[in-house]
């Protein structure tokens, strides 16, 4: 009995190691609980993927217009410039959309007030944030910081 106890406790140990390491857990360096980066994996699947991608890597051609005059979805991952941003413009971008950061400027993407609380948005934000390698969030970081 023991012993059996002993390997369920490593499976799930094992288990929660996988999970947490695809949400990017170990990298997140206080983004987000494990919780709250749950949750944004699973926002993110249903409310930016169709767009953002599944791998966060956004459109294809997403520096280059489409025939609307409008840009594609860019990717979240380090290959594109969400990290180049602030907490509080990512915030306000997925909330109010991005005429609110950016006057006048048509997007595609939907401001998501009323149909994403702020607890949301932030876990979605702190779960693209998980994803990226240390250079960008550091960056990030700094660009986050009050004065900067």
């Amino acid at each position: 009995m023991g012993k059996m106890l002993a390997w369920g406790a490593l499976l799930v140990i094992f288990g929660a190691a996988a999970t947490f390491g695809w949400l990017g857990l170990e990298r997140s360096l206080g983004h987000g609980t494990a919780a709250q980066l749950a949750l944004g994996a699973k926002l993110y699947a249903e409310r930016c993927a169709s767009c953002h991608g599944a791998k966060l890597e956004g459109q294809p051609d997403w520096q280059e217009a489409l025939s609307s005059g409008r840009m594609p979805a860019p990717p979240h991952d380090a290959s594109g410039h969400t990290w180049h941003h602030s907490d509080e413009e990512l915030f306000t971008i997925t909330k109010k959309g991005l005429a609110a950061v950016v006057p006048g400027y048509e997007s595609d993407m939907p401001a998501f007030e009323g149909a994403l609380s702020d607890d949301e948005i932030r876990a979605i934000l702190a779960f693209i944030k998980s994803t990226w390698p240390k250079t960008e969030r550091e960056y990030q970081q700094a660009r986050s910081r009050p004065g900067a």
